[in-house]
């Protein structure tokens, strides 16, 4: 079989993962478009518990999400994804059951425990080749954006036939089925591995959390899930007062996000290939405030505003990530990763808290000017973001005799070919990582250095 093939353990590993971390996500997001509408009538559902109610889980998972993966380095991968399992399910049977707005609150919060996402992404590492793993986690991206779309578009149509009791009931469900897939489908890794692209060292999180470049780009991530998390607090009850029911929402929601999408594209490939992503940043947020501010008036402005604010975040949601991967030095990327995945959770838990707070006391219409207040601020301060050079990544392997033996001498010839910008050895899984610049790289020179060392 060709190294440009992926094989049959590899295929598993990512159609597995893929579809466990689709299951999940889609049993987190179907309730966020109706539980503004169907908690209501609980005793003490002022919009602050409803908020509290919808981004708790937020809290949960930011806080828990590094420890998972720094346990699961030491406990093995599988064993920490069904315990996170065996706790989402845990949550969702107790919010399935709820008789109080608090205990769903509580049920809420134990779906967040299952802090799951740094180490399926681990494990997924663990399973595949280096030269394969771009392709796997791009795979599983794809995965997340699927499950986010189509839980938006069933969750309301689900919700008029199951209630809010039903999509809990339908969640448990769904992670019970996620433990089937990890047992029967996705292999078990000969051993954990430390990957520098997916792995979280604890050593790196000083350098990441101080890196000004980096530090944008988390607090954009942060931002758009605050607002994502926020406006839904309002926009199921504008949808509702336009004349759109429960179960009509769904395609509304499927409809802008579908257009966004599509209307995205173009404006990602402008930003690649032009290298003008720091203008799409700025794009993104611009995008964000001007739907948010059509979604002001109501009525049929709310479509075109929502399929606007879509487009801006399937912006940003595609181009943020890819940004975090370039911009972060190669011994501390998966740290990088892990900072920025626990920003956007603490965004979900922030926008759910202030979204409920300025809807109690200022009106969907105020929540919504905020909201796009908050995104032209934002846009000042990324105009001093730096975009990243655009360089490629490299992983090879080394022989055992050069992991020994010579890596000064291999690190002083890698760093002597024009376009190698950093080399990083992981001696331990005999593995190198290089940063290319391939618009100034000799790529034969590059090869025949790596088939020496590589045995």
């Amino acid at each position: 079989m060709s190294r440009d093939s992926l094989n049959s353990i590899e295929i598993r590993a990512i159609s597995g993962l893929a579809g466990l971390y689709g299951l999940r996500m889609l049993g987190l997001f179907m309730v966020l478009p109706v539980m503004p509408l169907l908690l209501e009538d609980f005793d003490g559902a002022t919009p602050l518990a409803i908020g509290l109610a919808i981004g708790i889980y937020g809290f949960t998972q930011a806080l828990l999400q590094l420890p998972f993966g720094w346990l699961s380095d030491r406990w093995g991968r599988k064993p920490l994804i069904y315990l996170g399992l065996a706790v989402f399910a845990l949550g969702s049977l107790v919010a399935a059951t709820a008789d109080s707005l608090v205990v769903i609150i509580l049920g809420r919060a134990l779906q967040g425990m299952g802090a799951i996402a740094s180490v399926l992404m681990a494990l997924l590492a663990d399973l595949t080749r280096d030269e394969r793993r771009t392709q796997a986690m791009a795979s599983v991206g794809i995965s997340i954006g699927l499950a986010f779309i189509l839980a938006m578009a069933l969750g309301p149509w689900l919700a008029q036939g199951l209630g809010l009791s039903g999509l809990f009931w339908l969640t448990l469900v769904l992670s019970l089925l996620g433990m089937l897939v990890l047992w029967r489908w996705v292999p078990s890794p000969a051993k954990s591995r430390k990957h520098l692209d997916a792995g979280i060292d604890l050593k790196q999180l000083t350098p990441v959390i101080s890196h000004p470049q980096l530090l944008r780009l988390d607090f954009s991530i942060l931002l758009l899930h605050l607002l994502l998390t926020a406006i839904f607090i309002a926009v199921p009850g504008l949808l509702l007062e336009a004349g759109w029911s429960l179960a009509q929402q769904g395609f509304v929601y499927l409809g802008c996000m579908l257009l966004g999408f599509v209307f995205m594209i173009p404006l990602i490939i402008y930003g690649e290939k032009k290298r003008q992503m720091k203008r799409v940043l700025l794009a993104g947020f611009a995008l964000l405030a001007l739907g948010l501010a059509l979604l002001v008036p109501g009525g049929w402005w709310l479509l075109p505003g929502l399929w606007i604010f879509f487009i801006g975040f399937n912006l940003l949601e595609a181009s943020l990530p890819s940004l975090i991967s370039k911009q972060a030095p190669v011994e501390s990327k998966g740290t990088a990763m892990g900072v920025y995945s626990t920003s956007q959770f603490m965004g979900a838990f922030a926008g759910g808290i202030l979204g409920g707070w300025l809807l109690g006391g200022w009106g969907a219409e105020g929540l919504l000017w905020v909201a796009a207040a908050a995104c032209l601020l934002w846009l000042l301060g990324l105009l001093g973001f730096q975009p990243p050079r655009h360089l490629s990544s490299r992983v090879f392997h080394l022989s055992p005799q050069t992991a020994a033996e010579g890596l000064d001498e291999l690190e002083k010839n890698l760093k002597a070919l024009p376009g190698v910008e950093e080399v990083v050895f992981l001696v331990e899984e005999a593995t190198g990582y290089l940063k290319l610049d391939r618009q100034q790289l000799d790529e034969d020179a590059l090869e025949e250095l790596l088939a020496e060392t590589s045995g």
